[in-house]
């Protein structure tokens, strides 16, 4: 075994793996995983550069996962920094401050690599599962862009495109400043118009409708399998592996799409940082099914930062 950390620091969300790997068994036993909510994305899309407020945010988060990290004793450590990082003008002002705070640079990945570690993460635990056909296809719901591989054993095709729900927030959503509540006919369709442009593009290389089993991971999937649920809580154990069928995603959407601020922050399920955006996200998800004919998506609480931890050890 060898105790390895990972963090991925997305456009909405910097996450912590701490594990126990071992390669020879494919087993990863782990220790502490924990999210914070640090919104790094926060104007890229307008701005090119990240805001202080947020890189802010983002450093007290790496401060707190620095203890974490030391009190479990790990022996290595890889930081993966995704769509906002990659995009902005002053990244080198998030890496100086990640290097100082966890020694170790941020990489910044491209997406094809971003696809890769999904898809490690994802389905490394399903071989097993006979009834789950395959090609898989992996879709990474991120704040910034979204990810699609298919593969079976190995990845086939990868392709990231920039429809994450953040990103799509930000772009239809907001008006004078403030998430319009709840968004205007005219906001949705527009939306639903770009990510089925994005869909275009990933389907140049990706064979998407060859998918027998879709396999939806990070918050925008979860939440909505935790709202399909009614779970009084947020419970990775009965996130994880539960399928959601294309009705209920519709049905979810619609209703995260017409509700208040209020209705969907008193979901129990519902992270604060994701009330203004998890109508994004579902319909990005959605769009995805009704695109492949997809009757259900396999909801895995298994995904980048697992591919991350694989990777370092």
């Amino acid at each position: 075994m060898t105790r390895v950390a990972a963090v991925d620091c997305g456009t909405n969300s910097i996450r912590l793996l701490v594990a126990d790997a071992d390669p020879a068994t494919g087993e990863l036993v782990e220790l502490d995983r924990r999210m914070t909510i640090v919104r790094l994305g926060q104007g890229v899309d307008r701005t090119g550069r990240l805001a202080p407020e947020a890189l802010q945010r983002t450093f007290a988060a790496c401060r707190e996962y620095a203890g974490i990290i030391k009190e479990h004793g790990a022996q290595r450590l890889r930081f993966v920094a995704t769509s906002a990082s990659r995009d902005a003008e002053n990244r080198d002002e998030f890496v100086r401050g990640v290097l100082d705070i966890l020694g170790v640079e941020p990489e910044v990945i491209s997406g094809d690599q971003e696809a890769e570690f999904s898809f490690t993460g994802a389905t490394k635990e399903l071989a097993g599962r006979d009834h789950l056909a395959k090609p898989y296809l992996v879709v990474d719901i991120g704040g910034g862009s979204t990810e699609f591989v298919v593969g079976d054993d190995h990845v086939r095709a990868a392709r990231s495109v920039d429809i994450g729900c953040v990103r799509m927030t930000e772009r239809h959503l907001i008006r004078d400043g403030a998430v319009t509540d709840p968004p205007s006919e005219e906001q949705i369709a527009a939306m639903r118009a770009d990510i089925d442009a994005a869909l275009d593009l990933a389907g140049e290389t990706v064979p998407l409708r060859e998918a027998r089993t879709l396999v939806g991971l990070a918050g925008s999937v979860t939440t909505v399998s935790a709202i399909a649920q009614e779970l009084p809580e947020y419970d990775s154990a009965a996130i994880h592996h539960s399928r959601v069928s294309r009705e209920k995603v519709r049905e979810i959407t619609d209703w995260l799409l017409r509700s208040t601020h209020a209705e969907r922050a008193a979901v129990p399920s519902m992270h604060p940082g994701r009330v203004d955006v998890i109508g994004a996200g579902a319909l990005v998800l959605l769009s995805i099914m009704e695109r492949i004919g997809a009757e259900e998506v396999v909801v895995s609480e298994h995904d980048i930062l697992d591919g991350i931890a694989w990777s370092v050890a």
